[in-house]
């Protein structure tokens, strides 16, 4: 039997299998680390777009608060001039009234009765007055009674005074409410 040595051609064989396993693995871990590098890049490229975004939404966010404060500080000061032109209106409206309260009480006032001092709070007058005679004043208080102007008089005080030997006056103070006369329908 003739004698063949197989052993040197399997350890060639092992030893080229050994090569090519560790040519791969170096291959297998070339290309691991090309793939981790790769994908830290697209990771770091992705996070730093989203970075980007957040910061341009930021930016965004305080130009539209800002907006948002000047449409709200716009609405306050349109508040404001809503309630100046409505106060203006009002004052407005009754600019006429307040002639018409002095010409009724000028129309009013008896002969021998004037007035010292008329205030005004509300609708509320309270007018203090010099008289003849307490006779003059009941007709005062008639006369703002019998008025569509006035309402309700009251007579809160009356005192006789002596300014002189020869004067004798009536001090007074009363206080009537100011109303709106009635339209009657159809006439004007």
């Amino acid at each position: 039997m003739a004698r063949i040595n197989l052993l040197p051609w399997r350890e060639e064989l092992r030893e080229e299998r050994r090569k090519r396993f560790l040519l791969t693995l170096v291959g297998v871990l070339i290309v691991s680390v090309g793939l981790v590098v790769i994908a830290d890049q697209v990771f770091s490229s992705a996070i730093s777009q989203q970075v980007a975004r957040n910061d341009y939404l930021g930016k965004q966010i305080a130009i539209v608060d800002e907006r948002i404060k000047q449409i709200s500080d716009l609405k306050a000061r349109r508040q404001q001039l809503v309630e100046r032109m409505r106060i203006i209106q009002d004052l407005q409206g009754n600019r006429q009234i307040s002639g018409r309260i002095f010409e009724q009480l000028a129309r009013t006032l008896p002969d021998g009765v004037y007035f010292t001092e008329v205030k005004m709070a509300g609708k509320s007058l309270a007018i203090t007055g010099a008289a003849e005679s307490n006779n003059k004043v009941s007709e005062l208080m008639r006369n703002l009674d019998a008025s569509d102007w006035f309402d309700a008089p009251s007579l809160t005080e009356v005192k006789a005074t002596t300014a002189g030997q020869l004067d004798q006056a009536n001090v007074f103070q009363l206080t009537v409410r100011q109303t709106r006369p009635v339209v009657v329908e159809g006439a004007k």
